[in-house]
């Protein structure tokens, strides 16, 4: 047993970050920062990539409205008007409706299960969600309070083969960035070959110098990544920036799906929707992966700032479902290039730091000298081999805002491949000729601060005075690789609870990714961010924001979506063999565990199979496409 289950606050030195619950603190538009909050003794930067525009792909429904376009063709008061001319953003792709008030393909089980419901029922199961969330823990901190963070009751779909798709992009994005970190910590080959440019990557705020020649043992320094995605005007998913560091809130995406599994269990009867319960087993075996390889048996911590730090329900979650200690600083020591963990049985060394504390503050010896949040020598420890630390230090020069607009090149070059998801356009401004279109342009433009986070320092040009932009443009002359400037593109909308009607609402989306060295598991859900105000585009939890339950429909022989595709020409990729379905809420351990015992007596036959070097009896069962 450690000593940190004394649970004191964190002390001075911390710096606030993204890797709070919600993982929200600035604007996710296109132009707009989908970072997070900052927070105690984490930082989670946000960037942004350019990339050719591609055409995106529209799922029509078969249901015709044959209405004027009010609202859809349901019947129900609660979508009355939903889809009318005085609709926020009538541009934007909605993700349940066809422009003619047809319902796409994904949501129409959906959709035929919400439409009857009784508007006072809606608002009592809405009450109950808030209300478990509570109970739960899953707060976010705003002036001083804690806050139940907003779970909208209408959840959001994406198809078999739209998932496909994006879990095929987000691997392809992960090793990419992968090969571009041990690289530019290495020989930097990519600049010898005059892919990048030197100061590109030397003039990055995040670019840790202490980091060169420092290679993990199994080569990984992205263990956890969050990839934060938009949905243009067309429908198109694209990349809207890369979280290398200490990406946050996948504590949400799995408390939301238990949470609409207790309030809503008969939902999930009418989806095949795949399971979230696995994430945890991923983790922890990507990390005792990352030990050194004479470590038989790795002990592993979840490094923390404390209590007061946002996100540390997530950071206790994820140690308890993991079965690792949830450690401070004040736990461990560093002895002989060795970490230690004080136990009440007496020292006990330490293989792997799941930290979640920015690189700052992790060592008083490398980086900033009065922190008290890390550990002294953990940095030598990790040089010497005897600490693996997770995610790995100067990660931050991969997610760079200006370096993310390269991601295109280092796909082609490490992978000779094509981005699989698309990016937002974005302009340079350390650039000249793009600087110019900047200046030019910057009232119909977002400028965005390169080395910003959380959504601060961002200028909406058309929102903005005259005042405010002629001090944009002298910034941008005086540090032109401080900026750059994105189009604004308006956010999907999906349908959300405002008073007692479903109105559209903009989202983005977060997914998770999780590499051992050999495989990359991206997490089949997400964390939906949802901005409750009409007509906002910001997301994030302290100014109105909530999240949604994201739910991946699992592949059929002949699922509508697939064959929609098609009909366009596009072939969407295999799914990974033996993908969880789910036809009911998720379960808790105890639960699955005699469920499991309960299927083999009736069907005899079970499967061992082998998941992370951990053995798990697993019992297949053939199901039924449901129509």
């Amino acid at each position: 047993m450690s000593r940190a289950a004394d649970r004191r606050p964190a002390r001075a030195g911390g710096k606030p970050t993204d890797d709070g619950a919600a993982a929200t603190d600035g604007p996710t538009a296109s132009g707009t920062n989908g970072s997070g909050t900052k927070e105690s003794g984490t930082k989670e930067s946000g960037t942004k990539e350019s990339g050719t525009k591609e055409s995106g792909t529209k799922e029509s429904g078969t249901k015709k409205s044959g209405t004027n376009g009010a609202g859809p063709a349901s019947g129900s008061a609660l979508f009355d008007g939903y889809l009318g001319p005085d609709r926020p953003s009538p541009d934007a792709f909605d993700e349940m409706f066809d422009a003619d008030g047809s319902v796409r393909a994904p949501y129409r089980h959906l959709h035929d299960a919400i439409a009857p419901t009784a508007a006072a029922d809606l608002a009592a199961r809405s009450e109950a969600l808030d209300r478990m969330h509570m109970d739960q823990g899953v707060t976010f901190g705003l002036s001083g309070k804690e806050r139940p963070f907003p779970l909208d009751i209408v959840p959001r779909v994406i198809s078999a083969s739209e998932w496909s798709r994006l879990q095929r992009g987000i691997v392809q994005r992960v090793r990419a960035l992968e090969a571009f970190l041990a690289d530019v910590y290495n020989d930097a080959q990519i600049v010898r070959d005059g892919v990048l440019p030197r100061r590109l990557i030397t003039g990055c705020e995040h670019f840790t110098r202490a980091a060169h020649l420092l290679s993990p043992p199994n080569g990984v320094r992205i263990h956890v990544a969050g990839i934060d995605l938009v949905r243009d005007q067309e429908g198109t998913f694209r990349v809207l920036e890369d979280n290398l560091r200490n990406p946050s809130g996948v504590s949400s995406v799995m408390e939301n799906r238990r949470t609409m599994a207790r309030v809503f269990p008969d939902l999930f009867t009418r989806q095949r929707v795949r399971a979230l319960a696995d994430y945890s087993t991923h983790l922890l075996h990507a990390l005792r992966a990352a030990a050194a390889p004479n470590v038989a048996d790795p002990r592993v911590v979840v490094l923390t700032p404390g209590v007061v730090d946002p996100a540390y329900f997530e950071h206790s979650l994820l140690a308890r479902q993991m079965g690792v200690e949830l450690v401070e600083g004040q736990d461990l020591f560093c002895r002989d290039n060795v970490l230690y963990m004080r136990t009440t049985e007496g020292e006990q060394q330490v293989d792997v730091v799941y930290r979640r504390i920015d690189d700052d503050f992790l060592d008083p010896l490398q980086f900033t000298p009065t922190s008290v949040l890390g550990v002294a020598g953990i940095m030598n420890a990790a040089r010497a081999g005897n600490v693996v630390i997770a995610n790995a230090v100067g990660n931050g020069v991969g997610d760079d805002k200006l370096v993310y607009t390269c991601v295109p090149q280092m796909i082609k070059y490490y992978l000779d491949e094509n981005p699989v998801i698309p990016t937002v356009t974005t302009f340079r401004c350390w650039l000249d000729e793009e600087r110019g279109h900047v200046l030019d342009e910057l009232d119909e433009l977002v400028l965005k601060p390169v080395e910003g986070s959380g959504g601060y320092g961002i200028l909406f040009g058309p929102n903005a005075t005259a005042a405010e932009l002629r001090k944009a443009r002298k910034a941008i002359r005086d540090d032109p690789r401080g900026w750059i400037a994105q189009p604004v593109v308006q956010l999907s909308t999906v349908p959300t609870k405002v008073d007692d009607r479903l109105v559209p609402r903009h989202v983005d989306l977060r997914l998770f990714a999780v590499n051992d060295g050999e495989d990359v598991f991206v997490l089949p859900g997400g964390l939906t961010r949802v901005a409750l105000p009409k007509g906002s585009l910001v997301v994030n939890s302290s100014q109105g924001g909530g999240s949604k339950d994201t739910w991946v429909l699992a592949a059929t022989r002949s699922s509508e979506a697939e064959r929609e595709l098609g009909e366009r020409g596009i072939a969407p990729a295999a799914p990974a063999r033996g993908p969880a379905a789910e036809h009911g809420p998720d379960l808790t351990l105890g639960q699955q565990q005699q469920q499991q015992q309960q299927q083999q007596q009736r069907r005899p036959g079970g499967q061992v199979q082998e998941l992370g070097g951990m053995r798990q009896e697993q019992v297949l069962r053939r199901t039924e496409a449901r129509a």
